[in-house]
């Protein structure tokens, strides 16, 4: 990975397998936001592939790579919702774009995406008209509307305060038993990574690789890199 003749990451290779919620973590600066665009079709990497099963994403013809990318869903950091269109147009919008259901139907999905993130009753709000953790929920809604094999989460807990943080881990567990999704998250939030991680990657800014890779848990309990167990315990007792 690689800005220019930057290098961010260099020989990162890992295999996200089906089922897992898997954790990309690290420091500040480290490049975590970064792999999650090389990971979803946003930014090729410098050198190196990426694959989603056995499909090469960079190398795929241009209609394999729609189809790739309707698999898969994503909440960005901020939700990104767009701020004119009401909740339900927002959660919508892919259904009307990539789907062939009737308004009827596409009305029944949205209604039903919302009411999954605990929304139900908003639909005709518009973003200003709601609260941060609200929009994060309705940016969730709008990632699964298409049922995608894929869920890839940019920091889904940035700005959230400790109990909206905590819902939004409880709603992205029952989303992975719901959907039978694979999960992709970036993070630094070590209550996240501790609630719903199953697998993760450690990329280190410094050496500029993958230092460390496993159940968060078991990387806690057996890990002997002093930089890996200084992120997961950061000063925190109780883990």
């Amino acid at each position: 990975m690689a800005y220019g003749t930057r290098v961010i990451q260099r020989d990162l290779d890992f295999v996200v397998n089906r089922g897992e919620i898997f954790i990309i973590m690290g420091g500040s600066g480290c490049g975590k936001s970064t792999l999650l665009r090389h990971l979803v079709g946003l930014k090729e990497p410098a050198k190196g592939k990426v694959f989603h099963g056995r499909t090469s994403l960079y190398e795929a013809s241009e209609n394999e790579q729609k189809a790739l990318m309707q698999r898969i869903g994503i909440l960005y950091q901020s939700g990104a919702l767009f701020s004119s269109m009401t909740l339900f147009e927002n959660v919508a919008l892919p259904l009307y774009q990539y789907s062939d259901y009737s308004p009827g139907e596409i009305r029944e999905l949205v209604m039903f995406k919302l009411a999954l993130v605990d929304l139900a009753g908003f639909e005709n709000h518009l973003p200003a008209e709601i609260s941060g953790g609200m929009k994060k929920r309705v940016g969730l809604a709008r990632a699964i509307a298409l049922d995608p094999e894929i869920l890839f989460f940019d920091e889904p807990s940035a700005g959230l305060d400790p109990v909206s943080a905590r819902r939004l881990d409880d709603l992205i567990l029952e989303l992975k038993a719901s959907l039978g999704a694979t999960i992709v998250v970036v993070t630094h939030e070590l209550a996240s990574i501790f609630a719903i991680g199953t697998d993760s990657v450690f990329l280190d800014a410094e050496t500029k690789t993958l230092i460390a890779s496993g159940n968060p848990r078991d990387l806690l309990a057996h890990s002997k890199d002093p930089r890996v167990i200084q992120f997961l315990t950061r000063g925190e007792d109780g883990h």
